[in-house]
């Protein structure tokens, strides 16, 4: 019976093993104790990072080639055979190394400006208009709705509309253009002055014979354009330059008059075609193609495309490494973030790593001497095994059974913080840093932290110092656990500071850096909503709130509080958790260690939601006009709801959906299949102390058909809002929301629509 016991838990340990094996690079099986201290160690060396990469340029595509077909090579043997046996314990000894240079103090610099949602004001007019919501202050981010003090360029499918929103009483399209895009759709735009930058995707056609075969075959390679249009004729508009650039579109900023433009393509091992460059006269341009030493588990071209809206100055740089997902930009640099991916895979030769780096040196000191004897005999891999584990067994056998269970738990414990260890060196975000001056690029330096991000707010440059907020996710044998981290880099995107394991077992909801704070909302259960303290290299959480729900983004109020925008929650019958209307919140920061909610107000119940949870350029905010603008679809199959979101007292006393408290709540009958969708806006004013009250609601649609078309949007020209939706333009009085100027129809008005050259 204790032979069977034994032969469970040694296969218990064999199935942590395998199960986790697919997780860890391939390192020698150098004997090292896993004490505390080492622990911490292997902690802190795998956030160290490693020396600056060179960057270098192709000199032709057949040194292209040689490279690719040469890394593929070299990936092999990494993942799957022994040339690089040991690679891990050099990159660990590079590490410790440097792990003694001093940590500089937090540089004071000047910080990139935090973004309130763009407000303009015309000098000739006074009139104030507010701009699409951005991350940072000053920097540009494309949309498919834009606006100035006086007109509206609404993008949609293949057609642009120019509408003469100011004053609103007078508000009509001027004009209704389609671009000839080959049924492809118009993806955002800039505005500048009387230029619109507008992007959308192709695909070009060209022919390649198989290797080995004889009849060409189509390839389709993806081509972004970005259309120059001159509008200064509101009537006539004119195609100034198009700019097609191989690869899909990936993101855009606009600082000033120049446009950064970042497009990303496959590359092909076997026949790598670099990107191209057509300008605006229609000759096509290669860009120098860089690369750097390091390896990555799978390549692409990344093109960054610089262009001046106002003339022919056009540069473009190519890059080859992982596939960005990510962007951040400042005044001065552009921030590329991927995930480092490495193969699953399970191989004898980890587990063979990990049995001597781990569990030997748990065993008796007399089993540890007899296994090294084996291991160092001529017998093959089969008997070396057959002969450790018989005396590993017998071992088991002469322990009584409490200390027997003693080791096993130090082995498990063990391996699992080895696991993990290994886990967080390869499943990391990569940050690829360059420099921008007035539409030139030049690459800085490569960075790499623990960890994937949730979306561009993850991340923010404060003076000289870049900041990440990160979830990292392991896999064990008990399960998947997760934690989450923040990080601060220096300008060579070395790590000089981080706090880690910050909420275990949650993942990052949102993340707002304001200044010298991170605020950070993270979700399992409950929505803890952590002060991040970022005042020098040394993170640290002041405070943290545990409420119900959570919030997918956060939007800056004043330096003092902080706005919510996410889901309320609730419990099921089964004990799990599922989400209920949109939830507005309002944090008061001011005591850093004790935030507070001010407020909260919920909007509808199962079936509704926000556009602002998953694309801030949706909202609208603008504290001196005292305005919050969300918009809301909310789908319904025949149960009752309240109107407006029904009671939900909040906090101060006021209710959601603004139900006077205590009163019965006005209820819809139940509608028959097919569901009833509502799409609109809920206007709210925000005050510090009071919180959120509602100034209205601007319904767009109520019905059983179901929208398409694109998304919704809102801004506001001087004392006029503008809310729109695929069908409408709506415009409100903005002191009383009730009062509707006018409504545009922008879609199916029967016009005829005339195509661009």
């Amino acid at each position: 019976m204790k032979n069977i016991t034994i032969y469970i838990i040694i296969a218990s340990i064999a199935v942590a093993v395998i199960g986790t094996a697919a997780f860890v690079l391939i390192s020698s099986h150098a004997p090292v104790q896993i004490s505390p201290a080492t622990k911490t160690n292997i902690q802190s060396n795998i956030t160290i990072q490693s020396p600056i990469q060179n960057v270098k340029k192709f000199n032709s595509t057949d040194d292209m080639q040689k490279f690719l077909l040469d890394s593929q090579v070299r990936a092999s043997a990494q993942y799957y055979g022994d040339p690089v046996h040991g690679v891990l314990e050099q990159q660990l000894g590079r590490a410790q190394a440097g792990a003694t240079a001093p940590v500089p103090s937090m540089a004071v610099g000047t910080p990139a400006p935090e973004a309130q949602q763009g407000t303009a004001t015309t000098k000739n007019t006074g009139v104030q208009y507010s701009t699409t919501n951005v991350q940072v202050a000053g920097i540009d981010e494309p949309d498919f709705l834009k606006n100035d003090n006086k007109y509206a360029y609404v993008l949609s499918q293949d057609k642009l509309t120019i509408i003469d929103a100011y004053p609103g009483e007078t508000a009509k399209i001027v004009s209704k253009v389609g671009l000839d895009v080959k049924g492809n759709n118009l993806q955002n735009m800039f505005l500048n002055k009387d230029r619109l930058v507008i992007f959308y995707n192709d695909n070009t056609e060209q022919y390649a014979i198989p290797q080995y075969d004889y009849l060409p075959n189509p390839v389709y390679t993806p081509v972004t354009h970005a259309v120059i249009i001159d509008v200064s004729d509101k009537e006539n508009p004119k195609i100034v330059k198009n700019y097609e650039m191989t690869g899909y579109y990936t993101g855009a900023r606009m600082i000033g008059n120049y446009v950064y433009l970042i497009s990303n393509s496959y590359v092909d091992y076997i026949h790598p075609m670099p990107p191209i460059l057509r300008g605006a006269s229609g000759v096509a341009i290669t860009p120098d193609v860089y690369y750097f030493d390091n390896p990555e588990s799978s390549y692409n071209f990344n093109t960054i495309t610089t262009f001046n809206i106002f003339s022919d100055e056009v540069n473009s740089k190519t890059f080859m490494m992982g596939a960005t997902g990510t962007l951040y930009v400042s005044n001065d640099a552009i921030y590329l973030a991927y995930q480092k991916y490495h193969p699953y895979y399970y191989d004898t030769s980890y587990s063979k790593d990990r049995f001597f780096k781990v569990i030997l040196p748990l065993l008796p000191d007399d089993v540890q001497a007899q296994i090294k004897s084996i291991d160092a005999s001529s017998l093959d891999e089969s008997q070396k095994w057959t002969k450790i584990s018989d005396l590993i067994q017998n071992t088991y056998n002469k322990m009584p059974e409490g200390e027997k269970n003693k080791l096993f738990d130090k082995i498990q414990n063990a391996i699992s913080e080895y696991d993990i260890a290994q886990q967080q060196d390869y499943r990391k975000t990569v940050i690829q840093k360059f420099a921008i001056n007035n539409g030139t690029v030049s690459y800085v330096t490569k960075g790499e932290v623990p960890g994937y991000l949730l979306n561009q707010y993850s991340m923010d440059e404060f003076g000289k110092r870049f900041r990440v907020a990160t979830t990292s996710e392991y896999f064990t044998s008990k399960g998947v656990s997760t934690t989450n981290n923040v990080y601060v880099l220096d300008e060579s995107l070395n790590i000089v500071g981080s706090v880690e394991k910050v909420a275990p077992e949650e993942s990052i909801y949102a993340a707002r850096f304001m200044g010298d704070k991170l605020y950070l909302v993270t979700y399992q259960r409950i929505d803890p909503f952590f002060v991040i303290d970022l005042s020098t290299d040394t993170p640290k959480v002041l405070g943290a709130l545990k409420i119900p729900g959570y919030s997918s983004y956060l939007q800056p109020y004043d330096d003092t509080h902080v706005i919510g925008i996410g889901k309320e929650t609730t419990q099921n019958q089964y004990g799990g958790l599922e989400p209920l209307g949109v939830k507005i919140s309002l944090f008061d920061v001011s005591n850093v260690t004790s935030p507070v909610s001010v407020d909260n107000y919920t909007i509808g119940g199962p079936g509704t939601d926000s556009e602002v949870l998953n694309d801030p350029k949706a909202l609208l905010f603008d504290k001196d006009k005292n305005i919050l603008s969300i918009p809301v679809f909310q789908q319904y199959y025949g149960v009752p709801i309240p109107l407006e979101g029904g009671v939900g007292k909040s906090s101060t006393g006021s209710t959601a959906g603004g139900v006077t408290a205590g009163a019965p709540a006005d209820i819809l009958p139940p509608r028959p299949f097919p569901p009833n969708n509502w799409k609109g806006f809920y206007v709210f004013g925000v005050d510090p102390v009071k919180g959120f009250s509602l100034k209205g609601i601007v319904e767009h649609y109520n019905g059983t058909s179901y929208d398409y078309g694109y998304g919704s949007r809102s801004f506001y020209i001087d004392d006029s809002l503008y809310t729109v939706t695929s069908g409408f333009m709506k415009i409100n009085d903005l002191k009383n929301i009730k009062n509707e100027i006018n409504t545009i129809k922008l879609e199916d008005t029967g016009n005829i629509i005339k195509y661009l050259n």
